[in-house]
Formats: C-alpha cells, sequence, structure tokens
C-alpha cells in the first residue's frame, strides 16, 4: 500500500480529544499513514468528550480507527505505550514529523525534560534529536510560569507550540468550526493542503 508520507499522531490527557480526532480525521484523506499513540489519560478524555471507548489492544484499536475513518489497511497504525520496538522508538525508522493534539502539560514537561519514560515521550524525544518536525498542541488555562518555561525550553529547540487558542474572525457557527479552525493550522504547519479554513484575506 502506497503513502505519500509517514506521521506520529500522539493523544495524551488534556481537553481537547475533538482537534486529535478531527486531524487524524484530516491526515488520513491526504493519504497520511498514522502511527496513533493514545495515552491512558486520553483514552479517559475520547469517553468523556467523545463517547468514544477506544480498544485496549493496539491492533483492535488501529481497527476501530481505520473503520471509522474509511482508512486504508495499514493506514492507521497504533502502538503501546512500552511498545520499544516500535518504529516510532528509533531514530533510523520514527517519522520525522509528530503531532501531539492535544497535549498535556505534563506530557509537555517530560517533553521538555526528555524523561522518555513512555512512547510518547520517546517518539517526541526522538522528533527532537533528529532536528524533524514536532509540534505540540497544548490546551490549557491559565498557564503558570511551569508551564511557560518549558513551551521557551521547546520553542528554543526547534519546537512549534500551537495552542488550541481557535480565532472568531471566521465567525463560527458551531463548535466543529472552531475545532477546523485549529485543525488548518496545524495542517498550513504541515505544508498540507486544506480546505478547513481560507486563509486570511481570501474568500471561501
Amino acid at each position: 500500500m502506497s503513502f505519500d508520507k509517514k506521521i506520529t499522531l500522539a493523544f495524551t490527557g488534556a481537553s481537547g480529544a475533538p482537534y486529535g480526532l478531527r486531524l487524524l480525521e484530516t491526515l488520513v484523506a491526504a493519504n497520511y499513514q498514522v502511527y496513533l499513540l493514545i495515552s491512558s489519560a486520553a483514552k479517559v478524555v475520547l469517553a468523556t468528550e467523545e463517547d468514544l471507548k477506544v480498544p485496549s489492544n493496539p491492533a483492535v484499536c488501529a481497527d476501530f480507527f481505520i473503520e471509522k475513518y474509511q482508512a486504508k489497511a495499514e493506514q492507521i497504525k497504533v502502538f503501546g505505550k512500552d511498545e520499544w520496538f516500535s518504529p516510532v522508538a528509533s531514530g533510523s525508522a520514527a517519522p520525522k514529523t509528530m503531532v501531539v493534539c492535544p497535549c498535556s502539560t505534563g506530557t509537555l514537561s517530560a517533553i521538555a525534560t526528555g524523561k522518555s519514560d513512555n512512547l510518547i515521550e520517546r517518539g517526541a524525544d526522538v522528533v527532537i534529536k533528529e532536528r524533524g518536525q514536532l509540534i505540540v498542541v497544548p490546551r490549557e488555562m491559565p498557564l503558570s510560569t511551569i508551564h511557560l518555561e518549558n513551551m521557551l525550553k521547546l520553542s528554543q529547540l526547534g519546537v512549534t507550540i500551537m495552542p488550541a487558542a481557535p480565532g472568531f474572525y471566521h465567525q463560527p457557527k458551531r463548535i466543529e468550526d472552531l475545532v477546523d479552525f485549529v485543525v488548518a493550522r496545524i495542517l498550513d504547519h504541515l505544508q498540507i493542503d486544506q480546505t478547513l479554513m481560507p486563509r486570511w484575506g481570501y474568500q471561501k
């Protein structure tokens, strides 16, 4: 099966499950192969915010999302937090692009300190050390000095910090419009063509 590119996408325990799910949907539509990582806390958030009960078994979970988004066979691969022999864990095999969406402040801290205690943290660490593209999408307010210091540290390492802060100049009518605003900006930074949201100064 041929895919345009590979990308690692991580869901963590911050509020904002709709952002991650919509991003996954758009990546599938763009013919990306997605290495999906889902923390235990993210599964709780998915169930709470989207009434989505995600299977615990990684292979079953992959099939679940493949069916949900009508993806191609093998287009979505899910890895457990301790699968250290997965491609995500190695600089020689991991995709050079990763998005953590939504990104909890705990995950933000772990990435900033190089903790690498689970596959999400290790995956981010690999992308940073390999000089790849890492985007983190925090969803927290207010931000403490600790959060801001961690963001500054990551920004200085070349990580893109994209808080889930949708704009309103496009006159959103639905929650989905707000979600699409943030996802569209992420896609812009990934240099993936998108039609979710017109760019400033352009008409629909």
